[in-house]
């Protein structure tokens, strides 16, 4: 068929046929913006990357992000869940105030060597806020007591802690420095880490946006990469939860109303 004849058919005009339209200095300008941001933060949806946009003060509507964001094809690549049996889930209450709860964990890596690495997680549940990440090659009961006191020394001591059943966490030294403290401990039935559901959610998005990021070398080098990840979660990253501003912002305009 004759380009005259296909352009008539579709009601396209043969010049714009040869002359497709070319994108201006604006839409080209946020097209590599959106690219940058996507290959910097590859666990960032187009929703998020439209907030961090807006955080730097581009003014742009998220139908167009989402647009400029899958014509350069990118996707965040989908992770393959796990089937879990069915169990029954217990409530999980939602704190009143900042520095109520904080849950506690582990996650487990490795450097480069083989060698292990322990992180202790540490999160509030009212305001999303990352407390602290203490990175070991191993952490005891006495170990988390002393992380735990050195974060109260800046926040405070939180009313509760949520914990799991794990041996550091039922440790004579770790139950007596709770009690001395007077603070409560939640602790979660075996095998049900939804009761937990707080800090399995921010594990979740360390181990994707920084551990299974990095490859680390030395406990040097896993300490100082962890706590950078630590500020731009607290200070730089939207969180949905907090209604798409950072959790150190959240937490600030809380304070203020309280």
């Amino acid at each position: 068929m004759s380009e005259r004849r296909a352009c008539s058919l579709v009601g396209l005009s043969r010049s714009s046929w040869r002359n497709p339209p070319q994108d201006n200095e604006t839409t080209a300008t946020l097209k590599e913006r959106i690219k940058a941001l996507a290959h910097e933060r590859r666990r960032f949806g187009y929703r998020r990357i439209h907030d961090m946009l807006k955080f730097e003060g581009v003014v742009v509507n998220h139908k167009r992000v989402y647009r400029l964001y899958t014509e350069q094809k990118l996707s965040v690549r989908r992770r393959k869940k796990a089937k879990r049996p069915i169990t029954e889930r217990a409530e999980l209450l939602i704190p009143d105030a900042p520095n109520q709860v904080w849950s506690i964990d582990f996650v487990m890596d490795s450097l480069a060597n083989g060698r292990k690495l322990k992180c202790l997680t540490i999160a509030d549940d009212k305001t999303h806020e990352c407390v602290d990440i203490a990175v070991d090659h191993g952490i005891s009961g006495l170990y988390v007591t002393r992380v735990l006191e050195q974060a109260a020394i800046f926040r405070g001591f939180p009313h509760a802690i949520r914990t799991d059943g794990g041996p550091e966490f039922t440790s004579r030294v770790f139950m007596a420095w709770m009690h001395t403290n007077g603070i409560e401990h939640l602790l979660i039935q075996p095998g049900k880490p939804t009761q937990n559901a707080y800090i399995e959610s921010f594990n979740g998005k360390f181990r994707d946006e920084c551990l299974n990021e990095q490859w680390f070398e030395t406990l040097a080098q896993a300490k100082k990469t962890i706590a950078s990840w630590r500020k731009d979660y607290n200070e730089v990253r939207p969180h949905s939860s907090c209604g798409r501003i950072p959790p150190a912002i959240y937490a600030q305009k809380l304070r203020q109303v309280i």
